[in-house]
């Protein structure tokens, strides 16, 4: 054991950076209302004055070692044995599973959707608010009266949760945690895989789609959904990568039953499945009409099952058009509606909300344009095919109406089997640390203050330069100095 931690220090400083979040969450997460566990605990002196205080202190430095010990594996992933760099993830994930939801009050909604099933409402129809008590307390209350976005088998998953631990809050957000680790244990499993498959580094890819604190503290911390769904998607993904195709499908279609976006992934199969014909034998008509049927029939039959098991019929149509109330400038229509807003101000008092309903319908057209030329640009083979569904996922995120940090699982996952340049790397980590900084643990913005929003971007820099060279601030030539009797001049 101590010869691992000899081994691995950057290991050991990410765990001790997460033991840290954790702790912080106590004092600046979002505790659930009117539930006494914390007091029971003597943990709520944590939540205000100088507890709060020392807190926030804890809960930043946690972060700041999880970043330093990330991009320092990064600068040398190959150094790390595949199997040390997925304990790590394991390792740093551990800790947070006991953490109060933080960046994000979405666990309560998911809690507070099936309340309002188990109370014999339908929650496509009726909001958390018909089931007043301690869930709907703790719920962001502008989605209190809003129907359900979630798919069939997430509110199988949500309801099993609440028949085990009822209105007790804290039990509820732990259970959820452990039903949606099979997501990140899957994700250990496929990743890897299709990293190989297509030629790139399975260290690399554990390293961007698993390792990165933006996406694990916002997945195990919060948790989200998002936990469970990388890891059906990437090991459908595998499962079709690998040749059995039908498999593959019906666990995508169980992706899709989780969260529809997967299903923007399913059709690009029908290239891999093709491509994979072709090396075998001359691909007929016949050929390409039973797997376009049954790229179609697999997922859709899948989708089926679950939604007649719950019974609701196709009612999360209804609760996907709440999510038009987030707004944040993180996609390109919603960008653009600031900067038109703004810009227009001196001429003309256009009230933000009139200028996204133009820009997100325009973003709506594009993506759509978009997906259907990313999908026929994928057809030549496999690994185009993965390009081209990569770049489709990444379409989504940048068009749609509003997108979380939580979100760039949908397409990490997927880019891992590419050799990604630096660049792009150093920015993946500059992104990271500036969304890591600009949502806060309770939930909040910080992205409309500029000093704070221009100390993220910073950060971010800092961070994507360290991920190129080592000590850019040259903080070990400035140590030096300050030893007695070490000149840096003269050192080795």
């Amino acid at each position: 054991m101590t010869d691992r931690v000899r081994r691995y220090p950057d290991a050991v400083l990410g765990l001790l950076g997460s033991v840290a979040v954790t702790i912080g969450t106590y004092g600046l997460a979002d505790v659930p209302r009117n539930d006494a566990t914390l007091e029971r605990l003597g943990l709520v002196p944590m939540s205000y004055g100088h507890g709060k205080t020392l807190s926030g202190i804890v809960f930043w430095l946690g972060i700041t070692a999880m970043v330093v010990a990330w991009v320092r594996i990064g600068r040398d992933r190959e150094s790390m044995s595949l199997r040390a760099m997925s304990t790590t993830v394991l390792v740093w994930a551990a800790p947070l599973m006991f953490a109060i939801p933080v960046f994000s009050r979405d666990v309560y909604a998911y809690l507070g959707q099936a309340a309002v099933l188990a109370a014999g409402f339908d929650p496509y129809n009726d909001g958390p608010a018909h089931v007043p008590g301690p869930i709907v307390d703790s719920m962001a209350q502008i989605w209190a009266p809003t129907t359900s976005p979630y798919n069939p088998a997430f509110m199988l998953l949500a309801r099993g949760v609440f028949a085990l631990t009822g209105e007790n809050v804290f039990a509820g957000v732990m259970v959820f945690r452990l039903v949606l680790l099979p997501g990140l244990l899957l994700a250990l499993w496929a990743v890897p895989r299709i990293a190989e498959h297509f030629g790139a580094s399975r260290r690399s890819a554990i390293w961007l789609a698993l390792l990165n604190p933006l996406l694990l503290i916002h997945l195990v911390g919060g948790p989200h959904g998002e936990m469970l769904l990388m890891g059906v998607v990437a090991a459908g993904i595998v499962l079709v990568c690998d040749g059995r195709h039908a498999r593959g499908l019906a666990v995508l279609g169980l992706a899709v039953s989780l969260k529809v976006t997967a299903g923007v992934i399913v059709p690009f199969v029908v290239w891999i499945w093709l491509d994979h014909l072709r090396k075998e034998r001359e691909v007929s008509l016949r050929d390409r009409i039973g797997v376009f049927a049954a790229t179609a029939a697999i997922p859709v039959a899948v989708f089926g099952a679950f939604t007649v098991v719950l019974g609701l019929g196709f009612g999360w149509l209804n609760g996907l058009a709440f999510a038009n109330r987030i707004i944040n400038p993180f996609t390109i229509p919603t960008a653009a509606a600031h900067l038109i807003a703004w810009v227009a101000s001196p001429f003309h008092a256009w009230n933000l909300h009139e200028v996204l309903g133009v820009t997100r319908d325009i973003g709506s057209v594009v993506m759509a344009v978009a997906l259907v030329y990313f999908w026929w640009r994928g057809r030549r083979d496999e690994r185009t095919a993965m390009a081209f569904m990569c770049w489709a996922v990444f379409a989504v995120l940048v068009l749609e109406p509003s997108t979380l940090p939580w979100y760039y699982t949908w397409v990490t996952v997927l880019v891992v089997a590419f050799t990604l340049p630096m660049w792009v790397r150093q920015v993946i980590a500059a992104a990271s640390v500036v969304l890591l900084i600009l949502f806060q643990p309770d939930d909040s913005i910080l992205f409309y203050k500029p000093f704070e929003s221009l100390l993220a971007l910073a950060l971010g820099v800092l961070a994507a330069v360290s991920l190129r060279r080592r000590d850019p601030l040259r903080l070990t030539r400035f140590c030096g100095v300050l030893r007695p009797g070490v000149s840096p001049d003269t050192r080795g």
